[in-house]
């Protein structure tokens, strides 16, 4: 699919990233890189803040909804959000953000069949 990177990130600081990057076995030269936005100001240009009251409710503020984008040259060509009205978070069914719905999605923008 030629995928250059691929960037994974949380409402979190680096150190957090880091940690969790070395748990899950990322070698440091991988395409995957995990990175924080400990402000959230990525999350607030992406307008992907997670704003449902639910999660609120329970303590968790200023968090990002589960999504993923397929960036091409500069220019988002999918946007993926795992967010339905009884889970706003995604978190029972995040499979459209998963890689492999990303990968049949660029698939069927006309990407590489070879993946």
């Amino acid at each position: 699919l030629g995928i250059d990177e691929v960037l994974i990130y949380c409402v979190n600081d680096g150190a957090v990233m880091s940690a969790w990057a070395e748990s899950q076995g990322v070698p440091s030269d991988s395409i995957i890189k995990l990175m924080g936005d400990p402000y959230g100001e990525l999350t607030e240009k992406l307008e992907m803040e997670l704003t449902h009251a639910g999660p609120k409710g329970l303590g968790l503020i200023n968090r990002c909804k589960r999504f993923a984008l397929y960036i091409d040259n500069g220019e988002v060509k999918i946007v993926r959000v795992a967010e339905k009205e009884d889970d706003p978070a995604g978190d029972d069914e995040p499979d459209v953000t998963l890689a492999e719905s990303m990968i049949e999605a660029i698939k069927e923008l006309g990407g590489n069949e070879e993946l």
